[in-house]
């Protein structure tokens, strides 16, 4: 396995038409990384310029010691699995597994082997290192009964099984990963996003891995690298990236259901307490997380206030509380459940326990509260205020 680098990385299309821009990444050696955004973000491009098939405008590209910013994709020891599964309809699924590696034959010719005694006992040494190789990708990922299978017997999980294999058999430096799992349905996405996560641990690979699906890359990655607009806006763990989001753009994009996101405007500090004012309303939350300093620089100023769903409380109508509002919607999910409120115009989502759908109906009137102190605060550039801690 190797480390990736990239290196202040841009690629422009024609004049003006910038998909990555000054990217820089450090990725360990036998480290998960994802990288995720919305589409046409530059996430999918980063990708393809590490795996040689996209040109780079500017930058360098480190794999291991190796500088391949300009070397071919086949002599950079990486390894692709793409959105679609790209196997070969007319062999089976050993054939599949085993495609690369007979392109790659240093003892391939048939006829040589014919007459040359040492070429003929080295093809067959190479024929036996192939099969292992197969058979132990495919007891791997658990397709060692369907090798004889062709393709269009195969199930879409079974499929796209096959096309890590056929990369893990060439036991490559780095495994690339381009949305491989969006043309699987929901539980099939959720059970690869296991198989792959064990994949990782147990062949401690390095790997780089590209999605639009914020619960995909949270659940999968050692570090996180989120994008927007060919930018990347932050770089850590799935922790970091959920309870300090660096700006407003990763505090949106990051959490399913979003976060909540209110326009106001720091009116005073009141000791710990910051009072703020959204629309007709006035708020008070504990301001002690953040660095005093910065708080009374942005007194008077317009700020957005971040609240994620988890930690707005339902309380009854009339109970001490930050805002409240009207029902609007009850949507349950198993052992959660999410309650839908109109306050002033505008929607926020409360998630609790499914108790708590059977305790509101919708059309009442409820208060809100923030659990504790866990509120966020981003300035008008919509980068996230400096914590205390």
């Amino acid at each position: 396995m190797a480390s990736v680098r990239l290196a202040n990385v841009s690629k422009v299309y024609g004049a003006k038409v910038r998909a990555v821009e000054n990217c820089s990444l450090d990725i360990a050696d036998g480290e998960f990384v994802v990288l995720v955004g919305p589409s046409g973000c530059g996430k999918s491009t980063t990708l393809r310029m590490i795996a040689g098939l996209e040109e780079v405008s500017a930058g360098t590209i480190q794999i291991g010691d190796r500088d391949v910013t300009h070397s071919p994709p086949r002599d950079r020891d990486i390894a692709m699995v793409f959105q679609n599964y790209a196997l070969y309809p007319h062999l089976n699924v050993r054939q599949n597994l085993s495609f690369g590696l007979e392109r790659r034959r240093a003892y391939g010719s048939l006829v040589r082997a014919l007459w040359d005694s040492p070429y003929r006992m080295n093809r067959r040494r190479e024929t036996s290192d192939i099969q292992a190789r197969v058979l132990a990708a495919a007891k791997t990922l658990g397709i060692d009964s369907m090798l004889d299978r062709p393709p269009r017997e195969l199930s879409g999980g079974q499929r796209q099984r096959v096309a890590v294999g056929r990369a893990l058999v060439r036991n490559p430096s780095v495994f690339l990963f381009d949305e491989p799992l969006s043309n699987l349905d929901a539980l099939l996405r959720t059970q690869m996003r296991t198989e792959l996560r064990i994949l990782h641990r147990s062949l401690k690979a390095t790997m780089v891995y590209v999605t639009h699906d914020q619960e995909e890359a949270m659940s999968l990655a050692d570090r996180i690298v989120i994008m927007r607009d060919g930018v990347i806006q932050q770089i850590g763990t799935p922790r970091e990236v959920y309870d300090r989001p660096a700006n407003r753009f990763v505090a949106g994009f990051i959490g399913t259901p979003p976060m909540n996101l209110l326009d106001v405007t720091l009116t005073r500090l009141d000791g710990g307490t910051a009072h703020l004012r959204w629309q007709d309303r006035d708020l008070a939350i504990d301001g002690s997380r953040w660095r005093r300093a910065d708080l009374e620089r942005a007194v008077s100023s317009p700020l957005t206030l971040g609240v994620r769903p988890d930690q707005f409380r339902v309380l009854p109508a009339g109970a001490p509380s930050v805002l409240s509002g009207q029902v609007a919607s009850v949507e349950r999910y198993g052992s959660l459940c999410d309650i839908v409120s109109e306050v002033s115009g505008s929607r926020l989502v409360s998630r609790g326990a499914a108790a708590l759908a059977d305790t509101t109906s919708e059309g009442r009137t409820v208060a809100l509260s923030v659990e504790g102190s866990e509120a966020h605060l981003f300035d008008s550039s919509g980068a996230a205020l400096p914590r205390s801690d």
